[in-house]
C-alpha cells in the first residue's frame, strides 16, 4: 500500500512538471547524470581491508615463507602481467597458492598495497627491487615513479652509473636526463670515478655530441686523462678521439703550442697529419679545406655554445665616455654588465677573437688634461670577467677600424698624435702574439665601413681629410697583401658599421635611413628595408644570422641631431626591421661584438 501510494504521487509530480515546463521559459532537465567521484577510491579501500581480514580473497601469494592474500580480479585489472597469468591457460589460473620468484616480501608488500590504495612510498633502499619488481610486474606507473625518484638523486658524480643502471632496466627517462646531466656538467663528470671506466665506444658518443658543455680544450684534455689512466690498453686509440676535438674551435696558440707538442699527439702520425693539415689551412690564409680534414674543420660548435651581443664603450649620455660593457641575454631579454673597461678610451676600436674581447687603441686623457692616442690593447675573457693588457698595437692611434680573419685582427687607418688622416694598416697574429705592418691602404678614409669575408678587407666610403665622402670600395686581399680599389657611385656612406651575413656585406645607414647590401659574387649591391630614423655613429653586429643595430645618433624631424638608445633588429630572410627595446641608456661612437661563450658556464658579476 505504501509502494503503490508513493508511486501515484511521483506521477503525479511528474505530471505538473511536464505541464509547468510547457508554461515556463526556462528548461527543465529530466536527467540528472551523477558521478561520485570518491566511489572509486574508497571501493579500493573497502577492498583493501577485506583483503587484510582474508574476505573474498581468492588467491594468496608467497614470498620468502610468507603470505599475501589478494583477489584475483583487482590484480587483473591493475597489470597486464597478472591478466595473463589469471586469464589465460597458465597453471597459476586454478592455484590457490602461488610462488613469485625473484621479487622479495617486503616489495612485494609494498606493490599489492600500492594497487589497492594506489600510494607508496620509495627510498633509496627500495628504489632499485622497486623498479625491477615494477618492470617484471609490469607496473608502467611505478616504474616511472621510480625513475622520477632517481632522476632527482642525479649528479655529476653518479650520472654515468645511473646511465648504465637505465641501459640494464631498460628506463628511457631515467636515461635521457643523466644523459642531460652527463653532457651539461661534463667538466665535473670527468672527475668523478666512473669516467675513466668509460669504454672507448661510450667516450667517443660523448665527444661527438653536440651538447657537450665544455670548451675544445677541455676535450683534448678529457681524452688524455682517459688515455693516461690505461695507458697500455688506450694509447692506440689517440687517433680515433683525435678526431673529434673540433680544432676549428681551439685557439690556435693552444692548439700549436700545447697539442702539437703533445707526447701523445706526436706518437701518432695520423695526428700530426691533421696537425699539419690545419696549420697549413692557416698559414695559406684560406677557409675552404680538402681530404680528411674538411670533417674535422666543418664540424659545428656545440649547441651549449652561445653567441651573444656585446656593447662596450662610447659615448654615454652625450656626456663623457663609458666605462661600460654589457652583454644582452637573448632569452631574459636583459642586459647584464661585465667588467668595466680599465680606462676611458675616446672611439678606439672592437673586435672579438676566440671568445676574448679586444679594445684597441683610443684616446686617452695623460696628465694635466692632455688627450694622446694609445697603442694600448686590452683584453677580456668571459671565463674569468677580468680585463687584462694585450700586446701593443705598431702605432697609437683613435677612431681607426678594425676587423678580424681567421687568427688575424686587422687595424685600419685612424687618426694619428698630430690629427692626420692615417692609411696605415696593422695585422695581429693571436699564434704568435705579434704585430706587424702590412700594405697601407690606397686612399685614407675616416668613417668607412669594414667588413672581411672570403680572404678579403672590403672597406666602403668613409671621408676624407676635407670631410667629403669617398665613393670607392677598396679591398685588401690578406692572401697577398695586395689592395686594390673600385669607384661607384652606389657608395656614399659616412659613420655607417657594416656587417657579414652568408656572402653579402650589409651597409647600415650612415646619415641616411638607408640599408644596402652588396653581394660580394655579383659585384652589385642590393636595397634592403630602411631604418625608421636617419643614422649615424651607430653600431651593428651578426648575432645568429641577423643584424642587431644599437645606438649611434640621429636626425630627427626638425633636422636637430639627438643620441639614440635604441636597439633595432634586422631579419634578411625576411627583409624587416624588429625594435628589440631600448639599451641601459643613450649611446654612440661606441661597439658592438658578437661573442661565442658557454651559456651554463658564465655567470657575470
Amino acid at each position: 500500500m505504501i509502494h503503490r501510494y508513493l508511486q501515484d504521487h511521483l506521477e503525479c509530480a511528474s505530471n505538473q512538471l511536464r505541464q509547468g515546463k510547457a508554461s515556463l521559459d526556462d528548461p527543465i532537465s529530466e536527467v540528472l547524470h551523477f558521478k561520485d567521484k570518491d566511489l572509486t577510491s574508497t571501493l579500493l579501500l573497502e577492498l583493501n581491508t577485506l583483503r587484510k581480514d582474508r574476505i573474498l580473497t581468492d588467491v594468496v601469494f608467497c614470498s620468502e615463507g610468507k603470505e599475501i592474500p589478494c583477489h584475483r580480479n583487482v590484480l587483473v585489472s591493475s597489470s597486464p602481467y597478472f591478466f595473463a597469468m589469471f586469464c589465460s591457460s597458465f597453471l597459476e589460473t586454478q592455484k590457490p597458492q602461488i610462488n613469485l620468484q625473484g621479487v622479495p616480501y617486503d616489495i612485494l608488500a609494498s606493490i599489492v598495497e600500492y594497487v589497492y590504495t594506489g600510494s607508496i612510498s620509495i627510498t633509496m633502499e627500495l628504489v632499485l627491487p622497486l623498479m625491477q619488481a615494477a618492470s617484471t610486474l609490469q607496473y608502467g606507473r611505478l616504474f616511472e615513479a621510480c625513475s622520477t625518484f632517481l632522476q632527482a638523486q642525479l649528479s655529476p658524480d653518479n650520472c654515468l652509473s645511473m646511465i648504465r643502471l637505465s641501459e640494464i632496466l631498460h628506463c628511457t627517462s631515467l636515461l635521457e636526463k643523466a644523459r642531460e646531466l652527463a653532457v651539461k656538467s661534463f667538466s665535473d663528470v670527468v672527475d668523478s670515478q666512473d669516467f675513466c671506466e668509460l669504454s672507448l665506444p661510450e667516450l667517443v658518443s660523448y665527444l661527438e655530441d653536440d651538447r657537450l658543455c665544455v670548451e675544445e680544450e677541455q676535450v683534448f684534455e678529457t681524452l688524455l686523462a682517459w688515455i693516461h689512466h690505461d695507458p697500455f690498453s688506450r694509447c692506440g686509440t689517440i687517433h680515433d678521439l683525435f678526431r673529434r676535438v673540433r680544432l676549428r674551435h681551439v685557439h690556435p696558440s693552444y692548439l700549436f703550442q700545447f697539442i702539437a707538442n703533445d707526447p701523445l699527439v706526436q706518437s701518432s702520425s695520423l695526428c700530426t697529419e691533421i696537425i699539419e693539415s690545419v696549420r697549413r689551412l692557416l698559414f695559406s690564409v684560406g677557409t675552404h679545406c680538402s681530404g680528411d680534414l674538411e670533417p674535422l674543420w666543418a664540424a659545428p660548435r656545440r649547441q651549449n655554445c652561445k653567441e651573444a651581443l656585446v656593447v662596450v664603450g662610447g659615448r654615454k649620455n652625450g656626456e663623457r665616455t663609458s666605462r661600460d660593457a654589457l652583454l644582452y641575454d637573448e632569452q631574459t631579454h636583459c642586459w647584464q654588465w661585465l667588467a668595466k673597461v680599465p680606462l676611458r678610451l675616446y672611439r678606439p676600436a672592437y673586435v672579438c677573437m676566440h671568445s676574448i674581447l679586444y679594445v684597441l687603441g683610443g684616446l686617452t686623457m695623460r696628465a694635466g688634461g692632455q688627450y694622446t692616442p694609445s697603442n694600448t690593447v686590452y683584453t677580456l675573457s668571459l671565463k674569468t670577467n677580468q680585463w687584462r693588457m694585450g700586446e701593443p698595437m705598431v702605432k697609437p692611434r683613435y677612431a681607426h677600424q678594425s676587423s678580424t680573419y681567421l687568427h688575424f685582427i686587422f687595424v685600419l687607418g685612424g687618426l694619428t698624435a698630430d690629427g692626420q688622416l692615417s692609411n696605415e694598416v696593422e695585422r695581429y697574429d693571436t699564434m704568435f702574439n705579434q704585430w706587424e705592418a702590412m700594405a697601407p691602404m690606397p686612399t685614407a678614409v675616416l668613417h668607412p665601413a669594414v667588413a672581411a669575408h672570403n680572404q678579403r678587407i672590403y672597406v666602403f666610403g668613409g671621408e676624407d681629410a676635407m670631410q667629403k665622402p669617398v665613393r670607392m670600395i677598396q679591398v685588401y686581399h690578406i692572401g697577398r697583401n695586395l689592395w686594390y680599389r673600385m669607384e661607384t657611385r652606389t657608395v656614399k656612406n659616412v659613420c655607417a658599421p657594416a656587417a657579414v651575413i652568408d656572402d653579402k656585406i650589409y651597409i647600415v645607414g650612415g646619415y641616411t635611413r638607408r640599408m644596402v647590401a652588396y653581394d660580394i659574387k655579383t659585384n652589385k649591391f642590393e636595397k634592403c628595408e630602411n631604418m625608421k630614423a636617419r643614422k649615424m655613429h651607430h653600431s651593428a653586429s651578426v648575432v645568429n644570422d641577423k643584424i642587431y643595430v644599437t645606438g649611434g645618433r640621429f636626425i630627427n624631424s626638425h633636422e636637430s641631431v639627438e643620441d639614440s638608445d635604441s636597439f633595432d633588429c634586422y631579419n634578411p630572410k625576411t627583409d624587416s626591421w624588429v625594435s628589440m627595446g631600448t639599451l641601459p641608456f643613450k649611446l654612440f661612437d661606441h661597439g658592438s661584438v658578437p661573442l661565442v661563450y658557454l651559456s651554463d658556464k658564465f655567470l657575470p658579476t
